[in-house]
């Protein structure tokens, strides 16, 4: 339990962090880091790019997530996998709630330094909730796999990858809402990891180890 605690806490840590960093004193700044970034996403615009972007930012949508993860879960309630059923969808929805929580409170304002490149969101920006959504729900897949292959592991990380950089290149987010709302989604659900599987795990070792 322990471990678990540690994992959330730390989770809300650098939200914390990152929403005091992002809006010190209740008055919300752009730092050089968030800067840098959004300049660099718009010199690389180009046609192919854009097309590009605006495909790939839906795999951090709970329009898309949600179902796929529904889907899942209920593969897995079929082979009578519930705590793995119930970790995908906690999982997900946790990681959103968390999300539009600080968004609530921080109520950081939308880039505006440069065009954006599909309709501007008409929630706060801090911190990213498809960064957040697309690292949970990718790390809960791979953590209910059967078998955890690298090539899966590679791809879900290009994905997650490539959802966060969506939201820079889109102008839509600030760099720092991506890196730290990924960041508190991977911890958000290291904790749920621990707290629901990691026990029933440890009870499965012990009976097979019995029955050797």
């Amino acid at each position: 339990m322990r471990r678990v605690v540690i994992l959330w806490l730390s989770s809300l840590a650098i939200l914390a962090a990152g929403a005091v960093a992002a809006c010190p004193e209740g008055r919300c700044i752009i730092g050089e880091f968030d800067r840098a970034g959004l300049g660099l996403a718009h010199a690389l615009r180009s046609e192919w790019l854009d097309a590009m972007m605006q495909g790939i930012t839906w795999f951090g949508s709970l329009l898309l997530l949600l179902p796929l993860t529904a889907a899942l879960a209920w593969v897995l309630l079929r082979s009578r996998r519930r705590r793995e059923a119930g970790f995908l969808v906690l999982g997900l929805l946790g990681s959103s709630a968390l999300s539009h929580v600080f968004k609530l409170w921080v109520a950081r304002p939308r880039p505006d330094l440069f065009p954006t490149w599909l309709d501007m969101p008409g929630d706060w920006s801090f911190p990213s909730a498809h960064a957040m959504q697309a690292t949970a729900a990718a790390l809960a897949w791979l953590l209910v796999a059967e078998r955890t292959r690298i090539f899966r592991a590679i791809l879900l990380g290009l994905a997650v990858l490539l959802v966060g950089l969506s939201r820079i290149y889109l102008q839509v987010h600030f760099p720092s809402d991506v890196v730290v709302g990924t960041l508190a989604a991977l911890l958000w659900v290291a904790g749920l990891h621990a707290l629901l599987l990691r026990p029933a795990a440890g009870g499965h070792r012990k009976r097979g180890e019995g029955a050797a």
